[in-house]
């Protein structure tokens, strides 16, 4: 697997799309999407993540034209005014926005953090990480930390399911009320610790499997209850606020469960949707959704501004280490190609000519290595000017010139250039082929 190829990435997000079209865009499933995207042509590596904020995958090819044309039909349902397309360097800024919150419906909100590093290992097992996806994805998680360390981005409402709550509070009175939470995963429980902190008199925690959803009621001070999904036609009529969060594909909550429940705030935070919006339709219940929760949020973000600032700098600082180390290993690998086939014909002609010298009379020691330094100092004065100038290349993104080199030379050198199959960001930082001679590489740094 090539160490070096260009991203192209397309992303529906809540900024641009509704709940249905982000749904519309996750397809199966962040493996099924992978396996399809590596069935592409041209496709070496993908990588999909799917939250209930956004839906969006990303390709590796030999150039981006190539990876927009692979990710072309990606969420062909979709209008197209909801779907972004991301070339290289916009795919790195994005991936970085997404793991610092930025691009969160919740500005700052821890959750996604967790949602990228399972997105990347579900991608990893589908085979659809390598070498540049792996280096964009580490490093993007990396500005993650370094936003919430360095800056109070994640200071307040701090999830969706905090939010939700806070929507709540301002439609009912949750004083001695009860409050269901669908779901005991981590938005699930993050709102169920919301909760906690209002005065809701009880709170019952509904999930597919029960035990599960006595963890979340262990972390609650509030008498609480954990029950079965299929328990809720019998609770949801006496609840005051129903917060729903599975990752269910069906829907969860049906109209049928609110009849006769009289005044009830469903607020569905899921994506796909858990609860069936015509249930709103029953008299006395309001069913909210994630593009519902765009007011509180908004309040979030205006509040968060400077701190925002202080992360899009980390970003820019990010960003321009790794597309600089993108760059050096761009051009190296073009540079590795031109040193490996010089060594071949070095080789070659050095084992020509000491078996002239050998049969003349014979060489000493001494004498056969000023003829190998020499050899040497002939290819790294001639490629020392290829070498600044393919550098020189990659610096300026003239990525044709790179190619055109790499096509200069043997198929056979140009696949020993492509490298081991794993790659580290900080090895891509320090990197440069092992082939250039100390003399050059000295010359070069100067």
């Amino acid at each position: 697997m090539r160490e070096t190829g260009a991203i192209a990435g397309v992303s529906v997000a809540h900024a641009d799309a509704t709940v249905d079209e982000i749904e519309a865009a996750g397809g199966d499933g962040v493996r099924a999407t992978v396996s399809d995207l590596l069935a592409r042509e041209g496709v070496e590596e993908a990588f999909a993540v799917q939250t209930c904020n956004r839906s969006e995958a990303y390709v590796v090819t030999d150039r981006t034209v190539d990876g927009t044309t692979a990710l072309s039909t990606f969420a062909p349902d979709v209008r197209g005014g909801a779907v972004r397309r991301l070339d290289h360097e916009e795919s790195l800024e994005h991936l970085m926005r997404v793991a610092s919150g930025l691009e969160s419906l919740v500005l700052g909100e821890d959750q996604i953090i967790g949602q990228l590093r399972e997105a990347y290992e579900e991608s990893k097992s589908a085979g659809g990480i390598g070498p540049v996806l792996k280096d964009a994805v580490t490093k993007a998680l990396h500005v993650g930390e370094r936003a919430r360390t360095e800056t109070e981005i994640n200071e307040g409402v701090v999830s969706l399911g905090s939010a939700a709550v806070r929507l709540a509070a301002g439609e009912i009175d949750l004083t001695d009320g009860t409050a269901v939470v669908v779901g005991a995963g981590e938005m699930g429980t993050l709102a169920a610790r919301t909760l906690d902190d209002t005065a809701v008199s009880e709170i019952v925690v509904a999930n597919r499997t029960v035990p599960h959803a006595e963890f979340v009621v262990e972390e609650v001070d509030t008498p609480a209850e954990a029950v079965s999904l299929a328990d809720l036609p019998a609770i949801i009529p006496d609840a005051d606020l129903v917060v729903t969060a599975t990752g269910s594909p069906d829907l969860v909550v049906h109209p049928s469960y609110v009849d006769g429940a009289g005044r009830v705030v469903c607020i569905d935070i899921a994506q796909p949707r858990d609860v069936d919006p015509a249930a709103g339709a029953r008299e006395g219940v309001t069913v909210y959704d994630i593009d519902d929760l765009e007011d509180v949020t908004r309040r979030t973000r205006e509040s968060r501004a400077e701190e925002a600032r202080k992360v899009e700098s980390i970003i820019d600082e990010e960003l321009d280490r790794i597309l600089r180390a993108y760059k050096r290993k761009r051009a190296d690998d073009a540079i590795s190609a031109m040193y490996a086939g010089a060594d071949q014909v070095k080789a070659r002609e050095l084992d020509r000519a000491m078996s002239k010298l050998e049969a003349q009379g014979g060489l000493t020691d001494e004498q056969r290595e000023t003829v190998e330094d020499l050899a040497d100092a002939l290819v790294g004065q001639l490629l020392a000017a290829p070498t600044r100038s393919l550098r020189d290349a990659a610096g300026e993104d003239d990525w044709e010139t790179i190619r055109t080199a790499l096509r200069l030379f043997d198929p056979e050198f140009t696949a020993e250039a492509d490298g081991p199959e794993e790659t580290d960001i900080a090895d891509a930082a320090a990197g440069g082929p092992d082939a250039l001679p100390d003399s050059v590489a000295e010359e070069l740094d100067d």
